[in-house]
């Protein structure tokens, strides 16, 4: 299904869900909830346990390579978005970022930019509505990606079908092997943390959402979120 005909169903089903919870930045809470619970079955029955293997086997420098592969192929997006942010100093040294990984640092899998001082950025499209004026709408979990926002959500989407390389590959039998590589790379990396938070929050949907609004509110700020925001 295309971008443009989810967008309406994401409309209107954040303005159909605004009884009021706890949260006010939270008005799904109840059905946010319940995805949050499949969520974390489906990765306690599979995606935990793949991912742990995966740990396990791979040697660290090839997990760091399968990292940095798809960080790199991340900068196309980082960089559309700059772009679009009209950041063009930053978008001048992701560009250089991404030429000169995906050059010497072999299609990505050695961050050679990094060495060479070229920060790693973080953009993406719905970041980028943020930068424009574009309000966060409610907090929705969604099936098997986990916390966004509507807006958000559409920028997923967009980001998904333009500028993501991985999801874009023409052929099938190369492209869902390397998807679920990414995947379980990701998962991966966030075993020590997810086992922090299970162990230390009273509520883990509670802390999960926390933190993710926090974060959005700071990387669409650059880091710098007003004290209140609409």
């Amino acid at each position: 299904m295309k971008v443009h005909s989810l967008l309406p169903i994401l409309v209107a089903f954040s303005l159909g869900g605004c009884a009021a919870n706890g949260d006010p930045r939270d008005p799904l809470e109840p059905v946010n909830r319940a995805v949050h619970n499949f969520n974390e079955g489906f990765d306690q029955v599979l995606l935990k346990p793949v991912a742990q293997v995966y740990d396990t086997l791979l040697p660290d420098f090839a997990k760091t390579s399968v990292g940095n592969f798809f960080s790199n192929l991340g900068d196309v997006t980082v960089l559309a978005n700059d772009i679009l942010q009209f950041k063009l100093e930053q978008g001048s040294r992701d560009f250089m970022r991404l030429a000169v990984n995906s050059t010497f640092g072999i299609l990505g899998l050695l961050d050679v930019a990094s060495e060479m001082g070229l920060q790693k950025h973080n953009e993406d499209f719905g970041q980028t509505l943020g930068y424009w004026g574009i309000g966060s709408g409610p907090y929705l979990v969604l099936p098997f990606i986990g916390p966004s926002n509507i807006r958000d959500t559409a920028g997923f989407l967009v980001d998904t079908e333009y500028t993501d390389l991985a999801r874009n590959h023409d052929d099938v039998a190369t492209r869902n092997p390397v998807l679920a590589l990414r995947v379980v790379s990701r998962r991966a990396d966030l075993l020590d943390a997810k086992r922090a938070v299970e162990s230390a929050a009273l509520d883990e949907y509670e802390f999960t959402r926390d933190f993710y609004l926090e974060r959005r509110k700071s990387l669409v700020h650059d880091g710098k979120p007003p004290k209140e925001e609409e």
